[in-house]
């Protein structure tokens, strides 16, 4: 009968606000992330980034990033490192600390963000003259 009702719904909904410490908090955390949902935390990165996953939500929402305070409200894709994306897109099962087949070479760089349209962004630089010049106009 509670489930007819709608009330298991209500009990979720009082187990969410719950989890994330109150009102005011979950608030914060659906203006941050534009839902709230909880799951099993299974992993950090050395970002500060957080992987969740609930089995009880549709396949392909029910793994999902909540990114590190740190970025507050300018978060991007580029900010998950590769280990962690091949997990959120299903192309592992394992977690990177559970994988074995995964490479681990001295030469191998760190995980940057793309920084396009942000003055750190990665511009080219070129040793070939030009073919085309800049118009100057010339002063009366």
């Amino acid at each position: 009968m509670a489930k007819f009702l709608g009330l298991d719904k209500l009990g979720l909904l009082i187990k969410t606000i719950q989890h994330y410490g109150g009102i005011r908090a979950s608030l914060y955390k659906l203006y941050r992330m534009d839902e709230v949902k909880i799951g099993k935390l299974v992993g950090t990165d050395k970002y500060g980034n957080k992987y969740f996953e609930n089995p009880r939500f549709f396949y392909s929402r029910n793994r999902w990033v909540e990114y590190a305070p740190k970025y507050g409200m300018d978060y991007d894709g580029s900010q998950v490192p590769a280990e962690w994306y091949g997990w959120l897109h299903y192309k592992t099962d394992l977690l990177p600390m559970n994988d074995p087949s995964r490479p681990k070479y001295k030469w191998m760089a760190d995980h940057t963000e793309n920084r396009s349209g942000f003055p750190e962004q990665y511009t080219p630089y070129s040793t070939t003259t030009p073919k085309i010049e800049a118009w100057k106009p010339t002063k009366q």
